[in-house]
């Protein structure tokens, strides 16, 4: 696997391999299997679990709390079914199944994965310490310098950031870890921020029971068309949860009895068990070692197509990879793997001299960042959307025509629930008859969205779309209605 000591410039004697990587998350660990599989030997760097803040933290367990509660909901949406539900969740049941998706903090599994893939593995946490060469340094202090032939790739991906609010930090709040691991259930429970986390976290905790309190600066999910982030807050609060729009707490204290106190606007106080802060992501470089080679520490790092650090100049490493949320090009974990499939390979093909395929949606290059993020939120109802809003395809110019349809009316979606409410735009650039962004609301839409990122990525015309037969009676049927909404051209020209 390439990794014999060599001399490091006659001093002192240092591991060598083709590929060093730092992060053994979901991203990391994907440029580590491509490059192994390019031929290059690769040693993996970990400070906590292997496998990363997905598979502990984030997607994994928050799906796993979500799930249950929407399973319930789509019992008693449908007659005859709800007839025969009479309990209500039982959240110690969900708490222990969310434990078996993490496998109970324990990363095992994911080592044995590493070793099977010829991955070598190091604990400890790693810094840049000037070109191709990293220190390693362990819980117990010792260190270790390894260096790399090729390339080191950067994926430590993104940390919870906390807003400067008068108290907040002092108050010791839940991020987005404390409350995806809990083992209790807070009776009362506040959430600051109203992106993907504070939603889905305010979805998962009214079905088991908190009583929930979601403060929002703006609307919910600002990302999305309007029309999803409305249907979210609305449900939201049919559930019973508190949503209060364009409040930001003007202080945070945590008493003396361990609940939380919030001073928030006009005078009016909120008390409650925990406070949650989900108001964005930071980049994960603050020691990282970035001033060895010539980058700022605590900052996003630029890269190119190919997932090459650039300096501040512009210019692309030969030797530097920064993959994942650490470049902030897409905070998403299906995203950063996909980058690095891309970054694992272009490594390999540059170590053995191969050509490169660095034509926009080439083999070596993530494109899809910039023109077709998929993403679905889990909240009730899910949010799906591929590629850009109306709103961003107006600030880029297109001619564009918006097409939106009740995805209540379609017959798959009848059948599905009663009284099914829902919603789906495609926004279509009008000079060459292409989807460039698709929207969907509803329940259980999560599975549609491939259909719109294929179409998306494929410019697909809309007039071969029409040839894309969906099955009835299926949700699938919306984009029948869609493109009858939208108008064929004559087939008499």
């Amino acid at each position: 696997m390439g990794t014999a000591p060599t001399s490091d410039q006659g001093q002192t004697e240092a591991e060598t391999y083709d590929v060093i990587v730092i992060g053994a998350g979901a991203v990391g660990e994907n440029v580590a299997d491509r490059a192994v599989q390019g031929g290059l030997s690769v040693l993996i760097v970990e400070a906590e679990l292997v496998g990363g803040e997905c598979s502990y933290w984030a997607c994994m367990p928050s799906k796993a709390l979500l799930r249950s509660a929407s399973v319930l909901r789509a019992a008693h949406a449908v007659g005859g079914a709800r007839e025969a539900v009479t309990g209500t969740l039982d959240a110690a049941a969900v708490l222990a199944r969310r434990d078996t998706f993490t496998s109970h903090w324990d990363d095992a599994g994911q080592v044995r994965w590493l070793e099977k893939a010829g991955i070598a593995l190091a604990r400890g946490r790693a810094r840049l310490d000037g070109e191709r060469r990293v220190i390693i340094t362990g819980d117990d202090g010792d260190q270790r310098t390894v260096l790399a032939r090729h390339a080191v790739a950067l994926c430590t991906g993104s940390e919870a950031a906390v807003p400067p609010l008068d108290g907040l930090a002092e108050a010791r709040p839940w991020t987005s870890r404390e409350i995806t691991s809990t083992e209790t259930v807070p009776g009362r429970l506040a959430i600051i921020g109203g992106g993907v986390v504070g939603c889905e976290m305010a979805t998962a905790f009214t079905s088991l029971g908190s009583r929930v309190t979601l403060l929002s600066r703006g609307r919910l999910l600002s990302g999305v068309e309007e029309f999803a982030g409305d249907a979210v807050t609305e449900r939201l609060r049919a559930d019973g949860a508190e949503v209060l729009i364009g409040t930001t707490p003007e202080r945070v204290d945590r008493l003396a009895d361990g609940t939380v106190r919030l001073a928030l606007p006009e005078g009016r106080e909120l008390v409650v068990d925990e406070v949650v802060v989900a108001t964005g992501r930071r980049a994960g470089t603050r020691d990282l070692g970035l001033e060895t080679v010539g980058l700022t520490p605590g900052e996003w790092i630029d890269v190119d197509d190919t997932l090459r650090a650039l300096d501040a100049d512009g210019r692309a490493s030969e030797w530097l990879y920064a993959v994942g949320d650490i470049n902030h090009r897409a905070l998403l974990t299906h995203q950063g793997k996909y980058q690095a499939r891309a970054a694992g390979d272009a490594m390999a093909a540059r170590a053995s001299g191969a050509s490169r395929q660095e034509a926009p949606w080439g083999a070596h290059v993530a494109t899809a960042d910039h023109a077709a993020v998929p993403q679905v939120t889990f909240t009730s109802p899910e949010v799906a959307s591929v590629g850009l809003t109306l709103a961003e395809a107006t600030e880029r110019g297109l001619r564009l025509r918006a097409v939106d349809y009740e995805l209540g009316y379609v017959a798959g979606a009848s059948v599905h629930a009663d009284d099914y409410r829902g919603t789906a735009r495609m926004v279509v650039d009008e000079d060459r008859r292409v989807i460039v962004g698709f929207t969907i609301v509803g329940d259980d839409v999560a599975e549609l969205l491939h259909a719109a990122t294929i179409a998306v990525v494929g410019e697909v015309p809309l007039d071969r779309l029409w040839h894309a037969v969906p099955s009835y009676p299926t949700m699938s049927e919306i984009w029948l209605r869609l493109l009858e909404q939208y108008g064929r051209v004559s087939a008499t020209g």
